[in-house]
């Protein structure tokens, strides 16, 4: 069907009058290759309950669109990555070409079906293609492409198929090369799978053939476009005014933090809402796989590590640069995620004279955290006791915070944990904040309970108090809610 028959098609329109057909016996095939089923001869009823057909209506356009984008790759495909080009000049000179384009086909199309048509080919060649819209829903906090005709969203941490899809694998390809070339990096059989971000910060992992068995998949993890506060998380219900109040008195006295949970759970969330309680006078230094981090001061220097290139040489490692920060005289070390043999160079700065760094790790408890972080400091090849590291461990950590996502989708912070110290071989643990279950659930199948004090004053905070920091008893308590705004 040429592109002027499809168009008609789309509107409605009937150029020629086809002729009347007699009726025929309407014919089911539902595994029964052949049943006639006449409707005169069925009662009323049987008829009524006769089940639709679907009829799933394609975009007429969309053959017309990928031999557009095709022959726009063509015409300017080696210009696409010029990094003396910015993206003004870019998107500037694919719009004139796909104007070119469009007028050659001698289509007969309006002037704002014309501006449409060349939107869509230029967000699939110079930008996301289908997700654009996704990506500017703000109700959508990740989307998952399992392959070019399946798209899954999560909404208010539950998930759901999306409507929208990819035309095709090599649709798919393209905007996932359009992603991962913005960063620098690269992916291709030789480097099936990569670790990228978006410009607003959110996180993308791809993954290709021959690793993905059904083809090219794609997850973005979105981030808030303005960085949540903790007025926010209060808001949120992820914590309470008291535990807020807890970790503003913990960042600006200078105390090691660990925040803890699973995955996509919030981590790198609570990590900026704590970095922002760091005062502006202090330097600091943020590491990262992929920067994520949106803090806010001014005097903050971001390294990112770098994968080996096509020879397998030049990768920079997180341990390397997180030795390196330590000759950059930094007030604060944050870490985005420790995964490696980094943990020991991170517990070695902690303890010696770079207090107030923070850092997330992979862990479903407090102390899972403990036990996670004794198994990462032994992949740094050093054949320590484990006494040793446990020592490590509970000299240089004086808080985990752990956070999880709920079985109703919500993210809560369940247990803020005192390191103690050792006793034994054991790293003793105190909680000041556990998530109180018993409330239940109610008619939306949300939990009803938050987190509460369990009673006990920690002791880092009689440290603060020698900070000059005082933290009032009432916020130790379960059932006294503070009023303070931050």
């Amino acid at each position: 069907m040429r592109l002027n028959e499809r168009l008609d098609a789309a509107r409605g329109i009937r150029r020629t009058p086809e002729p009347p057909v007699a009726p025929e016996p309407m014919t089911e095939d539902r595994g029964n290759v052949g049943l006639q089923v006449d409707e005169e001869t069925l009662p009323p009823e049987a008829v009524i309950l006769a089940p639709a057909v679907i009829e799933h209506h394609e975009d007429p356009l969309a053959a017309f669109k990928e031999s557009a984008a095709q022959e726009l790759f063509a015409r300017i495909g080696s210009r696409l990555n010029d990094s003396t080009m910015t993206e003004e000049k870019l998107h500037a000179l694919a719009r004139s070409e796909l104007g070119q384009i469009v007028a050659a086909e001698q289509t007969a199309l309006t002037a704002a079906e014309r501006y449409r048509l060349i939107d869509d080919i230029a967000a699939d060649v110079l930008g996301y293609g289908p997700l654009e819209t996704l990506l500017e829903d703000p109700t959508i906090t990740e989307v998952m492409v399992n392959r070019h005709d399946q798209v899954y969203v999560e909404r208010e941490g539950r998930l759901s198929e999306s409507a929208l899809r990819f035309t095709s694998e090599a649709q798919l390809r393209r905007v996932i090369d359009r992603i991962v070339s913005r960063v620098g990096r690269r992916i291709d059989e030789s480097s099936p799978l990569v670790d990228a971000r978006l410009e607003d910060g959110s996180r993308v992992n791809a993954i290709i053939p021959p690793l993905a068995v059904n083809g090219p998949s794609l997850t973005i993890r979105k981030f808030a476009r303005t960085p949540y506060t903790v007025e926010d998380l209060v808001t949120f219900g992820t914590m309470t005014r008291e535990m807020a109040t807890v970790m503003d008195a913990a960042v600006r006295g200078r105390l090691n933090i660990l925040v803890s949970g699973g995955t996509g759970t919030g981590k790198t969330t609570l990590l900026n809402v704590l970095s922002a309680f760091i005062p502006s006078t202090e330097r600091i230094i943020t590491i990262e796989d992929a920067v994520e981090l949106q803090l806010q001061q001014d005097h903050v220097v971001r390294l990112e590590s770098r994968p080996a290139n096509i020879e397998g040489r030049g990768e920079v490692t997180i341990r390397e640069l997180v030795r390196n920060s330590l000759r950059m005289r930094p007030d604060r070390i944050v870490i985005g995620e420790v995964r490696g043999g980094e943990s020991l160079d991170m517990l070695q700065a902690m303890n010696t004279g770079h207090e107030g760094s923070i850092s997330t790790i992979h862990a479903n408890s407090p102390r899972d955290a403990i036990s996670r972080m004794e198994t990462l400091v032994l992949m740094a090849g050093m054949d320590l006791p484990l006494r040793a590291i446990r020592e490590q461990i509970a000299s240089a950590i004086d808080i985990i915070i752990q956070i999880g996502r709920l079985k109703d989708g919500t993210r809560r912070i369940t247990h803020v944990t005192e390191v103690q110290g050792m006793e034994g071989d054991i790293v003793t643990l105190q909680d000041a904040f556990a998530f109180d279950y018993s409330a239940g659930i109610d008619e939306h199948g949300r939990f009803r309970g938050h987190a509460a004090a369990t009673g006990v004053r920690p002791r880092f905070a009689e440290r603060l108090a020698d900070e000059g920091i005082a933290l009032p008893m009432s916020v130790f308590q379960p059932e006294v809610r503070l009023s303070r705004e931050f």
